[in-house]
C-alpha cells in the first residue's frame, strides 16, 4: 500500500500540547489517526480551522498553561465546526473536571492512558460530531469546508502550481498566492533549498509525513518550520514559526471562515490612502432562511464554503487582492492596480455573484443561494470609513434593485449609482455620441498557443458611470425596445475594423452575435448579406452566434435561417449553452457548426462529481453530433486542463485575454 492510499480517509485529530506534542502525535497514530499539532494557544484555533480535524485534543497537564486558557483559546473554533475538545489531565487533577467543561471541553481523558483508552475516547468524541452533524459524511464535510487562513501552502498534483495562503506569501515577501514551485523554492535562502527538495522527495516516495525548516527572509533569528503531508496526490504543508518574536499571525483574522476581519480590512483600506484602491463589498441574500431550514452548523459551514469559492476566485481574477468577513454573510474584496479597473471590477462581481449562486451540496440536499454586490472606487479625500460606507450604500441600492444586482459608487462622480430609467435614455444618444465601442475576445485551441478567431464584445463608454460591459448593454436596450439599432450598430462596427485588420490578422475567424429580435425580422437574411458583403470581410471567416434563448422560441423558423446561413458560406454557432432550457434534443435539429458553452457551464467542470457529469454530458453530446465545442469564460488553468480532458476543441476566458482592441489584437499576433 502506497503511502498515500495510506493516508487517504484518515481521520485527522488537532492536538494542543505545550510540552508533549511529538509523543501525544505519535500515540494517535497508534490510535489510527492523523496528528496536526501545536505547541502554543494563540495561533491555536487558526491552526484548528486551516487543518481537517474536527477534534481537538487539549493537553492540561503540568503547569506550563493553565488548562481552561487552552481550552477557551480553541473553543470558539471548534464549536462553530461542530467539533469535540478532549482535555487530557493526570488522575490527580480530576477535581477539576467540571471547570474544564465549562470552558468548552467535552470529553476527558485522564493520564497514563493505555491505546485502547485512547481509542475509545476519540471514538466517543466522533460520534457526539455525528449525532450533532448528521451524520460522519456531513460533519466532515462541514469541517473541510471551513478551513482558515494562517500559515500554509499547497502543491497541486501536476506539480505546476503552489497556493500559498495570504499571511505567508506576505512572511516570504511575494506579491501573489499563486506561483510556481520554482519560484517557490527561490524566495527560501540558497543555502536551504537542498533541504526543502530532499523533504519532498522523501514524503513522495514514502508517503510518510516530513517537515523542514529555514530562515524567514529578513528576519534574522526567526525560522519557519514546514509540515509536509500527502492527501490524494495533493502535497500540503502547515507551516509555523519556531520562535515568538515574530508577532501574532492571527490578529485581525475572522474565526469562522479565516478570512481577514472587518478590523483587519479596515486598516489596509488606510494603509492606501492616496492608491487608486476599488471595494467590492458581497452580500448572501436570505441566509436567516437558509439557516431556519437547516440548522446553524449548516450555515456556519456553508459560510466557510462562500468564502473558500470567493477567495479562489479573487486569487485568480486579481491576485493580491484582500477578502475579509465584514460582518454576518458580507464580504469585502479590495482591488488595487489594473484590478481596481471599473470593468475589471464589475466582472469580478459578476463572477463572485455566479459562484455564490452555483449549488451548495448538504446531505441529500442542494442548497441554492443568491446575492449582491456593490462597488465603490476610492477618492483623493477618502479614509477607509467613507469608502466601505459608499460601498454600503452601493449594496443597498443593489439589493433594492433588480437586474443584475450590482451597482457602483465611482470616484470620479459622487454616485456610480445605475439608473436604469437614465440608461435607457442615455441609450439612445449612445450611437451618435460615438459611445459603442467593440473589443475582440481572443479565442484558442484546446492545447495551443496561437489564437484562431475571436468574439466581437460590446462595451458601453458611459460619460457618467465609465466602462459598461455588454450584459448591462443588452439589458437596457431589451428594456427601452432598442435592440435592433444597438445590433446593427454592432454587427457594422465589428465588421468594419475586422476589414481593416493587418495581414497579421489575416487568418482569424470573427464571431458576431445576431439577437432574437434580428432573426425575427422580415427580410433580416439578405440584409445581414449586404451588410457583410459591403465591409468587406470575407463570408468563409465569419460565424454568427445566435443564443440557445434566441433560438429555441421557433425552432423550426431558426432551423431554416441557419441552413440559408451556412448554404452562403457563414459558419453558425450556438451561443451561451446552458443559460436556457438546455435541450440537447432539440440541437439535431439544427444545423450548426459550434456549439458554444456558457462560462458558468464551462466553470462548474471544476465543481462537483455532478457538474462535472452535467459538461461532460454536453460536450459529448455536441461532438456526437459534428459539432466544434467552444468554452466561454475559462479562468483557471484546472478549467482548461478539465476541459481538454472531456474533447472541448476552443476556449476564449480571463485566463488568455480579456476583450481588447484591434490594435491591441494585432500586437498579440505578432509576438505569436
Amino acid at each position: 500500500m502506497s503511502g498515500e492510499t495510506a493516508l487517504h480517509g484518515q481521520r485527522s485529530l488537532f492536538i494542543l500540547s505545550p510540552g508533549d506534542r511529538d509523543g501525544l502525535s505519535r500515540a494517535a497514530a497508534l490510535a489510527g489517526w492523523r496528528a496536526i499539532a501545536a505547541r502554543r494557544s494563540k495561533d491555536a484555533a487558526q491552526r484548528f480551522l486551516h487543518s481537517d480535524a474536527q477534534i481537538a485534543l487539549v493537553d492540561a497537564r503540568g503547569p506550563a498553561e493553565d488548562g481552561e486558557t487552552l481550552i477557551e483559546a480553541l473553543a470558539p473554533a471548534v464549536e462553530a465546526g461542530g467539533g469535540a475538545i478532549i482535555v487530557l489531565i493526570d488522575e490527580s487533577a480530576l477535581g477539576s473536571v467540571t471547570a474544564l467543561l465549562d470552558a468548552g471541553a467535552t470529553h476527558f481523558l485522564t493520564a497514563p492512558y493505555a491505546p485502547d483508552q485512547m481509542r475509545a475516547t476519540l471514538a466517543s468524541a466522533q460520534r457526539l460530531i455525528d449525532r450533532l452533524g448528521g451524520g460522519t459524511a456531513s460533519s466532515q464535510r462541514a469541517q473541510r469546508i471551513r478551513r482558515g487562513d494562517a500559515l500554509f501552502w499547497e502543491l497541486d498534483k501536476g506539480g505546476r502550481v503552489v497556493r500559498l495562503s495570504d499571511n505567508l506569501a506576505r512572511h516570504l515577501n511575494l506579491d501573489r498566492q499563486v506561483i510556481s514551485p520554482g519560484r517557490f523554492a527561490r524566495c527560501l535562502p540558497r543555502a536551504e533549498r537542498r533541504s526543502v527538495i530532499a523533504g519532498l522527495r522523501g514524503m513522495m516516495r514514502s508517503g510518510r509525513t516530513e517537515s523542514f525548516a529555514h530562515a524567514a527572509p529578513g528576519r534574522p533569528g526567526d525560522r519557519l518550520v514546514h509540515h509536509l503531508r500527502l492527501i490524494d496526490g495533493v502535497v500540503a504543508a502547515d507551516v509555523e514559526w519556531l520562535s515568538d518574536t515574530h508577532g501574532d499571525d492571527t490578529t485581525g483574522r475572522d474565526d469562522l471562515t479565516g478570512l481577514r476581519s472587518r478590523q483587519a480590512a479596515l486598516e489596509w483600506l488606510e494603509k492606501r490612502s492616496g492608491v487608486a484602491t476599488t471595494i467590492l463589498l458581497l452580500s448572501i441574500s436570505q441566509f436567516d432562511r437558509m439557516n431556519a431550514a437547516y440548522g446553524q452548523l449548516v450555515g456556519d459551514a456553508l459560510l466557510g464554503r462562500i468564502a473558500r469559492r470567493i477567495e479562489r476566485m479573487a486569487a485568480d481574477a486579481a491576485p493580491g487582492a484582500v477578502v475579509a468577513r465584514i460582518a454576518g454573510t458580507e464580504f469585502l474584496v479590495g482591488l488595487t492596480g489594473a484590478a481596481a479597473a471599473s470593468e475589471r471590477a464589475t466582472f469580478l462581481a459578476r463572477q463572485l455573484i455566479g459562484a455564490v449562486g452555483r449549488p451548495f451540496s448538504a446531505g441529500d440536499h442542494l442548497i441554492r443561494l443568491t446575492a449582491r454586490c456593490g462597488i465603490a472606487q476610492s477618492r483623493a479625500d477618502d479614509d477607509a470609513t467613507r469608502l466601505l460606507r459608499r460601498a454600503g450604500t452601493a449594496l443597498a441600492d443593489a439589493r433594492a434593485g433588480g437586474g443584475e444586482g450590482i451597482r457602483i459608487f465611482s470616484a470620479e462622480k459622487r454616485s456610480r449609482q445605475v439608473d436604469a430609467d437614465q440608461l435607457e435614455t442615455d441609450l439612445r444618444l449612445a450611437l451618435d455620441r460615438e459611445e459603442i465601442g467593440i473589443v475582440f475576445q481572443p479565442q484558442y485551441p484546446i492545447g495551443g498557443d496561437h489564437m484562431t478567431g475571436v468574439e466581437a464584445l460590446a462595451r458601453w463608454n458611459h460619460p457618467q458611470y465609465g466602462s459598461l460591459g455588454a450584459g448591462m448593454l443588452f439589458a437596457t436596450a431589451e428594456r427601452s425596445d432598442y435592440m435592433l439599432p444597438l445590433s446593427a450598430h454592432i454587427q457594422a462596427e465589428a465588421l468594419r475594423q475586422a476589414a481593416a485588420w493587418p495581414q497579421a490578422l489575416s487568418h482569424l475567424r470573427l464571431s458576431i452575435n445576431v439577437t432574437a429580435a434580428d432573426i425575427a425580422q422580415p427580410g433580416f437574411m439578405p440584409q445581414f448579406l449586404g451588410l457583410v458583403d459591403g465591409s468587406g470581410f470575407p463570408r468563409s471567416r465569419l460565424t454568427v452566434e445566435i443564443t440557445e434563448s434566441g433560438l429555441i422560441e421557433n425552432v423550426a423558423a431558426a432551423s431554416a435561417l441557419l441552413t440559408a446561413l451556412r448554404a452562403e458560406g457563414l459558419a453558425v454557432a450556438v451561443d451561451d449553452f446552458g443559460t436556457g432550457y438546455s435541450s440537447l434534443a432539440y440541437l439535431k435539429s439544427l444545423p450548426l457548426d459550434y456549439l458554444k458553452i456558457d462560462s458558468g457551464l464551462a466553470q462548474d467542470i471544476a465543481g462537483t462529481a455532478r457538474d462535472r457529469i452535467v459538461v461532460r454530458g454536453v460536450i459529448h453530446m455536441a461532438k456526437s453530433l459534428g459539432l466544434s465545442v467552444i468554452a466561454e469564460g475559462v479562468e483557471t488553468q484546472q478549467q482548461l486542463d478539465l476541459l481538454a480532458r472531456e474533447g472541448c476543441d476552443f476556449y476564449q476566458g480571463f485566463l488568455r485575454s480579456a476583450g481588447v482592441s484591434s490594435a491591441e489584437l494585432a500586437a498579440m499576433a505578432l509576438k505569436g
